[in-house]
């Protein structure tokens, strides 16, 4: 009869599961924007509740970004039963987010402590006292905390079961020696390698799951690395895939949807920055405690002192970076005072022209801010996405972006009522360059995204009946123009050097149409002009101009309806009948009702290049002028004497 291998005693703690998980990138690129906030709002409240372990007496959990192709993500859960693990796995998957995400793997185990030395075998025996450093110990290996470690590492492992290199054929005081050699290599690395070892035979398919933690990357590598030559590895141990991973809090969940680095800057993957309500203060754990470093069955093996163990510690508002807009009372702020607010019951048409609409971005009872800047676009939407990953933690909020908007930036930012909005509004005037402030209740009478579409409908309509009318407005012969128009009281020399260098740098960019500056003979003003091909790239090039000096306005800005007729390129024999005609057209205009201004512009570089710009009350005063006899004569008249056909610009 074959001798019978005592195997090592063990003792069990938390369960554990390590869910990897894949994105869906094609289904969140195809979600709308209220789909992908809803579901990072549920997906942060359930990682925060999961790291706050507000479902069980007692556990840990940590979220980890995966490097490479096999996840996107790491959930990691220990708890102290498997009812416990598969309660949470079960809740993840009714959360919105969980619909963006395929789980490739997972790893179910049991923290595990085991028996190989003499001292260890009092713990198994009952003949150590509860208070002893090495009890403790041992309970510190079984109910382990996570660290707050940069990094994550974790494979499975087998022992071999080969017929030369059977692990479980050695003697017991063979395997032991392997593993006290195995230990010191572990020993070496101590402060800088943290480990977790948990069992698996009959839980997954191999029977050890290691988890590594460190600041850097090398030092892993370097210990696994060392460790391959060691024979209880060399001889006796299979591995599987290796899973690389840098720690994130939730709250940075749509930075990495977002594809920027995670953690953000500002946060260390442990505590969150930013506004944090203070009934959340005591919610999350701030681990700083470390798992210490032992492995008497698997791979690292490192000492510790009689009373290595340490307490889980809890983050607090101070530690984590404040407090949620409400903590301040009443909402007050101090910079509150400098910005200029105004209240508009029609808010909800602003927030159509910045590209959010009723009922798909937002839903009747909101309440909408818009906060223009002077500062960069960039720098502003950089600097919001700090507030923005706290607002997120808040059921209150619906949305906050920025936008570029006649040549400003603006911050918007929703939320499902006013008392809410009150009190973000004092942390986002905190934000660079806030000068103006535009607020009201959102009452589901905003444009739509399908109304949006039908009034670019509508403009197509007012160009195809102007062309009827001969006139080119907007697209003459298929192209597109998207102008922008600016005004500046600058010195016009200084301010056409500036614009020279701006068109210089515009034109490496095929979408550039030209940049230049017209002169108004009655006014202090000029005006710049800087035509593009598509919106977006109109969009970017309104930041730079925004920085030319002088700048007081922008064509389009505030009510009404403007239009601006381009590419009035007169025959250079006919610029004094040009001018002359411009002036009975403009006595017409003075004449028809909702007519506000008409200017006539030169280019300085051209005088022939002329620019005519107008506000009307509404379209429909604008187009009553454009369908009457007087524009129809002006416009036959006006063949004779123009080298180009106009287009006219439309600004609602």
């Amino acid at each position: 009869m074959p001798d019978r291998r005592d195997p090592p005693p063990t003792d069990e703690g938390w369960y554990t599961l390590h869910d990897f998980r894949t994105i869906d990138w094609g289904a969140w690129r195809e979600a709308t924007e209220r789909e992908r906030q809803r579901a990072l709002e549920d997906g942060i409240e359930f990682f925060q509740s999961a790291l706050a372990v507000e479902d069980a007496d007692e556990g840990a959990s940590a979220l980890y970004s995966i490097l490479g192709h096999k996840a996107d993500l790491l959930v990691l859960h220990l708890r102290p039963s498997t009812a416990d693990t598969g309660a949470l796995e079960r809740r993840f998957e009714q959360t919105e987010f969980a619909r963006f995400t395929e789980r490739t793997t997972s790893f179910v185990s049991v923290t595990e402590a085991s028996g190989y030395s003499e001292r260890a075998r009092d713990y198994f025996t009952g003949d150590l006292d509860e208070d002893s450093g090495l009890y403790n110990y041992i309970q510190t290996r079984l109910k382990p905390s996570v660290p707050d470690a940069t990094h994550v590492c974790f494979y499975p492992m087998d022992k071999r079961r080969q017929p030369e290199q059977n692990w479980y054929d050695l003697p017991f005081d063979e395997r032991a020696e392997h593993m006290d050699a195995h230990g010191d290599i572990g020993r070496d690395y101590g402060g800088k390698v943290q480990q977790m070892i948990t069992g698996a035979i009959a839980m997954d398919n191999w029977e050890w799951g290691v988890t590594l933690w460190g600041d850097d990357l090398t030092d892993m590598k370097d210990l696994l690395y060392e460790m391959r030559f060691d024979p209880s590895t060399s001889q006796y141990a299979d591995f599987g895939s290796f899973y690389v991973g840098r720690r994130f809090p939730p709250a940075d969940l749509p930075a990495l949807l977002s594809g920027d680095p995670v953690p953000s800057e500002g946060t260390d993957g442990a505590t969150e920055t930013g506004p944090v309500h203070p009934a959340d203060a005591d919610a999350g754990h701030g681990d700083e405690t470390h798992a210490h470093d032992h492995d008497d069955e698997a791979h690292v093996h490192a000492e510790t002192d009689a009373d290595g163990h340490s307490d889980r510690g809890h983050g607090d508002a101070e530690s984590r970076g404040g407090a949620h807009p409400g903590s301040s009372a009443e909402g007050d702020h101090p910079h509150d005072g400098g910005v200029e607010e105004t209240e508009r019951e029609d808010v909800q048409s602003l927030l159509a022209s910045l590209g959010f609409h009723a009922g798909e971005d937002y839903d009747t009872g909101d309440y909408g801010l818009v906060l223009y800047s002077d500062a960069e676009t960039q720098e502003l939407a950089s600097e919001l996405d700090g507030l923005r990953s706290n607002f997120e933690h808040y059921d209150s909020h619906v949305a906050s972006a920025v936008r570029a908007h006649g040549g400003r930036a603006a911050v918007v930012s929703i939320w499902d009522n006013e008392g809410a909005a009150d009190t973000a509004h004092g942390f986002l005037t905190d934000l660079p360059g806030i000068s103006e402030t535009v607020r009201g209740p959102l009452d589901g009478s905003g444009e739509t995204a399908t109304e949006a579409a039908d009034d670019e409908d509508g403009s197509e309509s007012i160009r195809e009946e102007l062309a009827d009318l001969d006139i080119y407005a907007g697209q003459p012969h298929g192209e597109d123009i998207y102008a922008l128009v600016l005004y500046s009281e600058a010195d016009r020399d200084a301010l056409v050097a500036e614009v020279e260098d701006l068109s210089d740098g515009f034109d490496r960019y095929d979408t550039h149409g030209g940049t230049k500056v017209y002169e108004d003979p009655d006014s202090e003003r000029n005006a710049v002009v800087s035509l593009w091909e598509t919106e977006d790239a109109a969009d970017t090039a309104s930041d730079y101009l925004s920085d030319l000096p002088g700048v007081v306005g922008w064509a389009g800005e505030g009510e009404g309806f403007g239009t601006m007729g381009m590419f009035y390129t007169v025959k250079p024999e006919h610029r004094a009948d040009f001018v002359e005609k411009f002036d009975v057209v403009g006595g017409v205009l003075e004449g028809m009702d909702g007519h506000r201004e008409t200017s006539l512009l030169a280019n300085v570089d051209d005088e022939n290049d002329m620019f005519i710009a107008s506000q009307w009350d509404s379209k429909e005063d604008a187009m009553a002028f454009f369908r009457s006899d007087d524009f129809s004569d002006t416009v036959d008249w006006g063949r004779d004497i123009l080298a180009d056909k106009p287009r006219h610009v439309f600004l609602a």
